[in-house]
């Protein structure tokens, strides 16, 4: 293997921005360039002489355009070995002409999917032909270089300008493995859409979006993103999100995204947990009874709310130390203020729906689930007790069950008039997730008479009730499910205590 000089190029490509420069270099370098369908009239339209594939072949373009550049005389030109005797000589006994360079962008087949085009325009999308020269090409990168999408159009052009049709090893190898992305992450996109309903147990991911993070969750360990974040997100302001932050980045967005067309909502999270949340009849308001929350847990936190941030709010953000502010938009005024700390991360939460399963390494492999895209409402209570709630207590029911959802098990809250009061957060029993939110509650001088709980599983005795009841709560949402139900619900109604049952359990793990 050495340096190569261009002679010849196929091109064939369903976008043509950013070609026609590189077109012109190529006509300037007395490259021979064949084409074919549209791209052959970009090409003709620019007034560069451009041989048609069909010339070539002596095959037309058939079945639709499905066939075009599927033939020996256009694959034997790219797989030929320039260096081995008996493929020089087929390619003189069989008049297949020499090709250097391949340039292909296949058919949009993700957008298509991602518009919501009928099925049969989605398969058309399928690239057959461009997919074909592009494995070619990058098979034989040793004497062929390989462009395989728009996306590269520009750092080929800036080689070709640096080494004027030259290529080394080097070149071509990197861009063969250009190449090998493109076409692995086209099949795997194919493939997840025939496969959407996972009727084949089978788990492939690609993400050609990567970037390298400062560290993972520690200095001492490596960390990368792999997602579009820029589809996700417009950064506003501030330093790079870290590993952590992307964590509470996902854990904010879960969670806000359950209160998306309801009134005001302000949450405040640490660590994946909200340790503030409130809804008001203003932003400002949501804010400010977030942060009563836990005024202390929010420092260093993520802040997200499900409308624009105003100026008032903001003058309060300002205040308090926070990592990343997250709105559907901010005021201008707002800006001003919030850009005022230069590594303060604010960004505006874009309208993209988030994948419909999750995935978590373990052991050896991955496990693999649909998203928990279930929301409690009040169509889904049952009420279990003798005494119903009252109307604002199913309101704070139904506000702290969504709360509940997006916190890690084992899991109590409690919340009195849309405000979260505390959380039980992550402990190995719910007697001491309750105790640990009637602590939190009590040191923050919140008034919990009146207050409602909801748990993430169901309650296997009735000391949970007993203990909330004590505390002052009245009403309690829960899954229900335990053998010893019974046991419970014999208190409450002993007690003079509202529980409804959801009959859906909310794990987080």
């Amino acid at each position: 293997m050495s340096n190569k000089t261009m002679s010849s190029a196929l091109i064939s490509v369903f976008s043509k921005e950013g070609l026609a420069p590189i077109v012109k270099k190529l006509n300037d370098l007395n490259v021979t360039i064949y084409s074919t369908g549209g791209t052959e009239k970009f090409i003709k339209d620019l007034g560069i002489n451009v041989v048609p594939v069909e010339d070539v072949t002596s095959y037309p373009s058939i079945l639709g355009g499905r066939v075009k550049t599927l033939h020996p005389k256009v694959f034997g030109g790219i797989l030929n070995r320039q260096n081995h005797d008996g493929d020089v000589a087929e390619l003189v006994e069989f008049e297949i002409p020499q090709i250097d360079l391949v340039i292909v962008d296949l058919y949009p087949f993700e957008k298509t999917v991602a518009s919501g085009a009928a099925h049969q325009d989605i398969i058309e999308k399928i690239d057959i032909g461009g997919i074909s020269l592009i494995r070619a090409a990058a098979k034989n990168y040793a004497d062929v270089t390989c462009v395989s999408s728009v996306d590269d159009y520009s750092e080929f052009l800036e080689l070709l300008k640096e080494k004027n049709g030259k290529t080394s090893d080097d070149d071509r190898k990197r861009f063969a493995a250009k190449a090998f992305n493109v076409s692995s992450h086209y099949d795997t996109a194919i493939f997840n859409y025939f496969n959407k309903n996972h009727e084949e147990a089978v788990l492939k991911i690609s993400e050609t979006h990567g970037k390298v993070l400062r560290y993972g969750e520690n200095p001492h360990q490596k960390g990368f993103f792999f997602g579009d974040f820029d589809a996700m997100f417009t950064k506003l302001h501030g330093k790079e999100l870290s590993y952590n932050n992307l964590l509470d980045v996902d854990a904010a967005v879960n969670l806000i995204l359950e209160f998306k067309s309801e009134n005001p909502t302000f949450a405040i999270l640490k660590h994946n947990n909200a340790c503030g949340f409130a809804q008001r009849d203003t932003v400002h308001q949501a804010y400010v009874d977030a942060l009563a929350g836990d005024p202390i847990s929010a420092f260093g936190g993520i802040l997200i709310c499900n409308t624009q941030i105003d100026k008032a709010t903001a003058e309060e953000i300002h205040n308090l130390f926070c990592e990343v502010v997250i709105a559907p938009s901010f005021s201008d005024e707002a800006l001003d203020i919030l850009k005022g700390k230069k590594n303060r991360i604010l960004l505006i939460l874009n309208d993209v729906e988030l994948p419909k399963t999750t995935v978590r390494t373990c052991l050896n492999g991955a496990l693999v689930q649909e998203r928990d895209a279930k929301t409690d409402s009040a169509d889904d209570l049952k009420t279990a007790t003798t005494k119903a709630p009252s109307q604002s207590e199913i309101d704070d029911l139904i506000f702290a069950s969504k709360l509940c959802k997006h916190t890690k098990s084992n899991t109590i809250v409690l919340a009195k008039n849309k405000q979260l009061l505390a959380s039980g957060t992550g402990q190995t029993s719910r007697v001491d997730a309750l105790n640990q939110a009637i602590h939190k509650a009590k040191s923050f001088n919140f008034d919990l008479n009146g207050a409602v709980m909801a748990s993430d599983a169901f309650f296997p005795f009735p000391d949970c009730v007993e203990i909330a009841d004590k505390a002052g709560i009245t009403a309690v949402i829960q899954p229900g499910g335990s053998i010893k139900d019974q046991l419970s619900i014999d208190y409450c109604n002993e007690n003079n205590i509202a529980m409804v049952f959801t009959g859906t359990r909310h794990f987080k793990h």
